[in-house]
């Protein structure tokens, strides 16, 4: 069976960031035959311009972003919210996103933690609606957080918390084994 690649993306550039530490747990407890690697250039991209969008122009960060995207059977997106939106750095990347050719029609799982309700996944899925992006709704999922403090083995180590990351991404997996045949 062919291996699947996804592409993690956290939306917050925080180095205790409980949707990355959910990323993160992501990986541990991934199915077998999937692999997960987290995407770390989010705060090294720079500011969106259309007036870079030429092969001569296109920032190197850019072209190491489009390329993961492409490589990627998948994204699986943690994203905050701040303000009652999407974080700056990450409304940068989607732009930058834009136009990537190899966007338009990707699978995409959204998984939050949150300790409140959070504005980000509608409104998140309306710009990856926008840009042609497929959010695979069964995969997706909100991992309710006592504080905004949670660390990967807490997520790990919860059968529960656990238990749903492994079925949301086994369902993510059935999806794009679905689509590749």
């Amino acid at each position: 069976m062919t291996p699947i690649h996804l592409l993690a993306i956290c939306g917050s550039l925080r180095a205790a960031s409980s949707n990355r530490a959910l990323l993160e747990a992501a990986q541990e407890l991934a199915p077998e035959g999937m692999v997960i690697s987290l995407y770390n250039g989010l705060a090294g991209l720079p500011h969106f311009s259309p007036d870079l969008e030429s092969a001569e122009t296109l920032p190197d960060e850019v072209t190491q972003l489009r390329s993961s995207v492409a490589a990627a059977d998948g994204l699986l997106i943690a994203c905050p919210e701040y303000m009652h939106c999407l974080p700056g750095s990450f409304k940068n990347m989607l732009d930058w996103l834009v136009g990537c050719t190899d966007f338009p029609g990707k699978k995409i799982a959204l998984f939050q933690a949150a300790s409140r309700h959070e504005y980000v996944p509608e409104m998140l899925r309306d710009v990856l609606k926008t840009m042609a992006g497929e959010v695979v709704e069964e995969a997706c999922l909100m991992l309710p957080a006592r504080s905004n403090a949670l660390d990967k083995r807490a997520i790990s180590e919860d059968k529960l918390s656990a238990a749903r990351i492994q079925d949301g991404l086994q369902t993510f997996a059935d999806a794009i084994r679905t689509a590749r045949s």
